[in-house]
């Protein structure tokens, strides 16, 4: 089944692989992951997109909250959840981890970005509910 996002989503989709392409251009991989995050909020300032980093999301599970259950990388938009990496190695459990983020916050896109890689479109990896 093909789901379809709005244009606003897709829309920031391209920002969002737009953004991870120049700045790994310009830095390249082997940096610390938050140097690529920090990287990134700047760009999302300059191209005028609300952001909010580091959210915490509170869980619910069978009554009980727990107020610091999550934390989001970066929720753009308040649509796209972007998890950030610098990692040789990829790990699937990454992808499951932002699926449940995803399911978590009744969100439909998020983006894995792995700056540690040769090309930046290898490190990129786009999921949609």
């Amino acid at each position: 089944m093909y789901l379809t996002l709005s244009e606003k989503e897709e829309w920031i989709a391209k920002q969002m692989v737009d953004i991870a392409i120049n700045i790994h251009k310009q830095l390249g991989p082997g940096l610390l992951e938050s140097v690529y995050a920090k990287c990134f909020y700047h760009e999302l300032t300059n191209r005028n997109l609300n952001f909010e980093r580091e959210k915490l999301v509170p869980i619910i599970y069978n009554g009980l909250k727990i107020d610091d259950g999550l934390r989001l990388d970066c929720l753009i938009e308040d649509l796209v959840i972007i998890e950030f990496k610098a990692q040789e190695n990829y790990h699937p459990v990454w992808e499951a981890q932002l699926i449940s983020y995803l399911k978590l916050t009744d969100k439909r896109l998020g983006f894995l970005m792995n700056f540690h890689v040769p090309l930046m479109r290898d490190g990129i990896k786009r999921i949609i509910l």
